[in-house]
């Protein structure tokens, strides 16, 4: 397990001290895959750089299975990182090395024989679909590739925790959604704990399983996923989630309207036409003010904004067949949506 605790990170500028972490904590459980999002400047890579100690804290403690990292000599931390592997946008490999010695270079510098290296090396290169472009160079392969190669050396020295920071941004769609599958697999296969640092939606929906959203330095939302991208409180949050524009205006013109918003919280229900069945089988009419659904392992999150018409009698009966689909949640606003 790995408990970040009370911390904060100053640099020392021309300018004066900046604090770019402030008061952090955050517990990530074994084999959990755990998002942190936020965007350019908010804090994220300083926060990575601060869980192996590549920065070290001003103030708090970066726990791992119960060991204060920060209370280790540098050769004790060079032992602990052999545990913490680390994957970054712009890959980081030896051009002058082919694939295969690329993957052995961190097993060459613990001293393991060369021809278990190889084999170590050759394996991991199989787990990442490359083991036929063991010996071609990276610059003979795309970015995609180039990633694989990365994750396979970061996986030389069986490591517990992997660091991605901002793995995909350099990436295509097709490919970024290809190296998540492969970090999800390795994550279930040999389960190790996976960080993911990223101001990617997308990415923190396909294959997290917790989130906190991080801004100007501080964690402003935590939780699992599917709650905090369905019901999203603080700014930060609404802005990622509704990046198209927080439904935070949206005003009832019709005055025999009442505005709900209906929450998904997992429920099976992508693509049901929950409106239109309204209609159907129970005659009430509903205007779609805005919606925002997204599916997450065939599950809808999200929420949507209805204006049920025909007074309070019909308001109560829309609630209770909305509610009948299990993990929908639904209750009423006011004119100005909160």
């Amino acid at each position: 397990m790995i408990e970040i605790k009370n911390l904060t990170k100053e640099f020392q500028t021309a300018e004066g001290i900046v604090t770019a972490l402030k008061d952090i904590s955050l517990t990530v459980p074994d084999g959990d895959i755990y998002g942190i999002i936020g965007m350019s400047g908010a804090g994220k890579s300083t926060l990575v750089r601060c869980i192996n100690m590549l920065e070290k804290p001003t103030q708090g403690t970066v726990e791992i299975d119960g060991v204060d990292l920060g209370t280790l000599s540098e050769k004790q931390l060079r032992d602990v990182r052999h545990d913490i592997t680390m994957i970054f946008q712009g890959f980081n490999l030896l051009m002058q090395r082919t694939c295969l010695k690329n993957v052995t270079f961190p097993l060459e510098l613990e001293g393991v024989k060369k021809a278990d290296a190889k084999k170590r090396a050759m394996e991991l290169l199989e787990i990442v679909g490359l083991q036929d472009k063991a010996n071609v160079y990276p610059a003979q392969l795309s970015g995609g590739q180039q990633q694989r190669v990365a994750i396979a050396r970061a996986l030389a020295t069986s490591p517990k925790v992997l660091l991605c920071d901002e793995a995909t941004s350099a990436l295509d769609p097709t490919t970024t959604n290809s190296i998540l599958d492969l970090i999800r697999d390795i994550n279930e296969k040999m389960g190790i704990t996976v960080i993911v640092i990223t101001h990617q939606m997308n990415v923190v929906e396909n294959i997290c399983k917790h989130v906190a959203i991080i801004e100007k330095g501080e964690i402003v939302e935590r939780g699992e996923v599917g709650q905090v991208f369905s019901h999203p409180k603080s700014t930060a949050a609404k802005h990622l989630v509704f990046p198209e524009g927080d439904p935070g205006a949206i005003i009832v013109t019709e005055p025999n309207e009442t505005l709900v918003r209906v929450v998904y919280n997992g429920a099976m229900a992508a693509g049901q036409p929950m409106v239109s069945r309204l209609a159907m089988e129970r005659g009430i009419e509903a205007n779609i003010a805005y919606a925002s659904l997204r599916e997450l392992d065939g599950r809808a999150y999200g929420s949507m904004l209805l204006g049920i018409r025909g007074g309070r009698e019909k308001l109560q009966e829309a609630i209770e067949f909305l509610t009948q689909t299990e993990d929908i949640i639904v209750e009423e606003v006011n004119q100005n949506v909160q």
